[in-house]
């Protein structure tokens, strides 16, 4: 999978948990602004961990080298 593909999948994610929020919990405006905030912050930072460990790994800073005794 593509760095893209799996971007759309997490705003896709984060769409449905949005709207799962404001049909399920309906406890008050500020309850559900709460809720609303905590999953959006939840969503974003999933991304932000996997999109930091891919590009790492698609670049890595410190080239292994390879001897050939070994």
């Amino acid at each position: 999978m593509g760095f893209w593909f799996t971007t759309l999948m997490f705003v896709t994610a984060g769409v449905l948990a949005s709207l799962l929020v404001r049909i399920c919990c309906n406890r008050g405006p500020s309850t559900n602004l709460f809720h609303l905030t905590l999953v959006i912050t939840t969503i974003v930072c999933c991304w932000m961990m996997w999109a930091i460990v891919y590009l790492a790994q698609l670049k890595p800073l410190i080239v292994p080298i390879l001897n050939e005794g070994e």
